[in-house]
């Protein structure tokens, strides 16, 4: 059967010829002033976060020597694990969540390679100019503009990278400390290593790479597919109302939402996206849009031939402008229906929403939407699978709050003497040492008290004594359990319990009493 199905390569090149730069256009809207507002906000809190104080030491802090993450007013040992298993969990439901419901909404506003590149292309454009001016430049011969424009642009890219490598660092070691060695220069071999691998890793995605790391680096674009369905919310082009697709005067036509046309059907509006993608206008190949359609024409398979346009009342509403190819920064034509590639940025939704108001056309011919609701079927954003991993997800926050919430602040080891099982004391009574660690995980000094519980007789020689332990302190105190001769014969099981003054906090360890047998 797979070979009577015919395909045709649009474009074809080599697989090792360097491809197109994507130069991106300038585009405002609601999708792109959002996005603005979550890369401020993400890179606030990034290069923030690192200088605040909580109380006398770093508010977020991954102390790797002393094996210590602190948190504002939180600190985790590596015994609270479980809280990072929790975190990693919730975040890969929180993935599958938000994919299910809306798409690649974490690539277009959150991944830090979309934020990160976003701010270099700011760069980019306040040194080169607008898409034009950089298309240009790039295509004409080296001159002391063009010399300076690329430098003073390298400039500020090397710059922003060597701070994003050093607060990357600084959340490491203390990055007051950090920026305080810096004159005279003290750093340690690795902090210099970190600083500037981070810096070169940060220059070449955001700078060099760019849409290439979305494309053929990152997992998640390969994946995405299999956690959608025909309900997820994408961005999408309505091919039946913008086939075919041609240029036309402002206020020469009315859309077909509002003239005796109306939408095509989804089969013939589909045959004239396919016709298009592979007889590209003229318009199309000076924006340098990619054909990346998965579609195969085969008009022997259910596709019939593209509608023909033999007066302008035969025009969709789509007017081959091609804005939304320019301002797509890893270059597709959204037109072409959901390809990997794209990010769910939302510059293309503008775009076309800019030019169908200047057309007098009503919006969201480019939109969020679903291939049902598209296909002009019922949407429904609550599915199984949606409030499956809802359900979840807030479950597993409840939890992961709880957890927190009633988390000791102590640790308590007890571990035996192993140089001898037992001994026996001058007067016939049975003594077993012990080591005793006790670990104060609360940023406060405590104190604290050992006592047993057990069979009547054994005792705590050093019953009654407060051991004191400062902020994050380990205590390793050493205790002696003594028993009368003859009362602990063979092995006697035992709690051993440390309190805290402050009621509530204690752990309880069980531990062994061994006598003669």
């Amino acid at each position: 059967m797979a070979r009577k199905i015919p395909s045709e390569l649009v474009d074809e090149v080599s697989l090792y010829v360097a491809e197109k730069k994507v130069y991106p256009r300038e585009q405002d809207g609601l999708t792109q002033r959002l996005r603005k507002a979550a890369v401020i906000w993400l890179l606030g809190m990034y290069y923030g976060f690192a200088w605040l104080q909580w109380d006398d030491r770093q508010a977020v802090l991954w102390d790797l020597p002393a094996r210590k993450f602190y948190v504002f007013g939180l600190v985790f040992w590596p015994q609270d694990f479980l809280y990072l298993a929790l975190l990693l969990i919730m975040a890969g439901l929180s993935l599958f969540f938000f994919t299910a419901v809306a798409g690649r909404l974490w690539c277009g506003y959150a991944c830090p390679q979309t934020v990160w590149t976003e701010v270099f292309i700011w760069m980019e454009r306040w040194t080169e100019g607008d898409r034009n001016k950089r298309m240009k430049l790039d295509a004409g011969p080296w001159t002391r503009e063009k010399i300076l424009r690329k430098g003073s642009k390298h400039v500020l890219w090397l710059v922003f990278a060597l701070w994003t490598g050093f607060t990357f660092v600084g959340y490491f070691t203390p990055i007051r400390d950090l920026a305080a060695r810096l004159s005279p220069f003290e750093w340690g071999g690795w902090e210099i290593f970190w600083v500037l691998f981070y810096s070169l890793a940060t220059w070449g995605n955001a700078g060099v790479l760019r849409e290439q790391v979305c494309k053929y680096m990152c997992p998640y674009a390969r994946f995405q597919g299999a956690m959608f369905d025909r309900n997820t919310l994408i961005i999408a082009y309505d091919p039946l109302r913008g086939e075919p697709r041609g240029p036309r005067k402002k206020g020469k036509l009315a859309s077909v939402l509002e003239r005796a046309r109306g939408l095509l059907p989804l089969d013939v509006a589909t045959s004239a996206v396919v016709h298009a993608s592979q007889h590209r206008s003229a318009a199309d190949l000076q924006a340098g849009a990619r054909a990346t359609t998965g579609l195969v024409v085969d008009a022997q398979h259910g596709l019939p031939p593209p509608p023909e346009v033999n007066s302008p009342e035969d025009l969709g509403d789509c007017i081959d402008c091609t804005i939304c190819v320019q301002v797509c920064p890893t270059g597709i034509d959204i037109r072409n229906g959901l390809q990997y590639e794209c990010i769910a940025c939302g510059a293309c939704v503008d775009a076309c929403d800019m030019v169908m108001d200047k057309m007098g056309y009503p919006r969201g011919l480019v939109r969020y939407t679903s291939q049902n609701a598209v296909e002009g079927k019922h949407l429904r954003l609550l599915r199984p699978r949606v409030l499956i991993y809802a359900g979840l997800l807030v479950a597993l926050a409840i939890g992961f709050a709880a957890g927190i919430a009633q988390r000791s602040p102590l640790i308590v080891d007890v571990m035996r003497d192993r140089n001898a099982l037992y001994r026996t004391a001058a007067d016939g009574s049975i003594e077993n040492a012990y080591t005793v660690r006790i670990v104060n995980k609360d940023i406060a000094p405590r104190d604290f008290t050992i006592r047993i519980e057990g069979p009547e007789g054994i005792t705590l020689v050093e019953a009654g004594a407060v051991h004191h332990a400062r902020a994050e302190e380990v205590l390793t105190v050493p205790i002696t359990l003594r028993a009368p001769a003859g009362l602990a014969k063979g092995r006697v099981d035992l709690d051993l319990v440390v309190e805290s003054s402050e009621p509530g906090v204690s752990e309880t360890e069980e531990t062994r009493f061994f006598g003669p047998f």
